[in-house]
């Protein structure tokens, strides 16, 4: 089991995705934002983040970047969740510091998959 933070501002997309980490023995944590989830993600290290792109203020590749620059979120894997799924959009996401790219709607399967592939097998 892991922790997961999610951020994703659609409160569709967030029960959805929560429904399938929970159902898959994850504990999810939830914010609407990109600067709330920062927040969140210093104060609770979550095991993982899921990241969607499209949020409101700041956008998932920044919010990505900025985790990646901070001392104390650094280590903590994101794995950018969006509709956006042209090429440039995930090379984009991936250079910004994300360690995997699915788009929406995600298969179940390949979702659990990946987070079992960033964290370890052991998730």
């Amino acid at each position: 089991m892991a922790r997961i933070l999610l951020i994703e501002d659609s409160p569709t997309d967030t029960a959805v995705l929560t429904q399938l980490l929970e159902r898959n023995g994850h504990q999810v944590l939830a914010s609407g934002s990109a600067e709330d989830g920062i927040e969140v993600c210093r104060r609770e290290r979550p095991d993982l983040v899921l990241m969607d792109v499209v949020l409101p203020g700041m956008n998932g590749f920044q919010a990505t970047r900025a985790l990646g620059r901070d001392e104390g979120t650094r280590a903590i894997p994101v794995l950018i969740v969006s509709t956006k799924g042209m090429e440039t959009d995930q090379a984009w996401g991936m250079r910004q510091g994300a360690k995997g790219y699915i788009v929406k709607p995600p298969r179940e399967d390949v979702l659990i998959g990946e987070i079992r592939r960033l964290l370890g097998g052991d998730a």
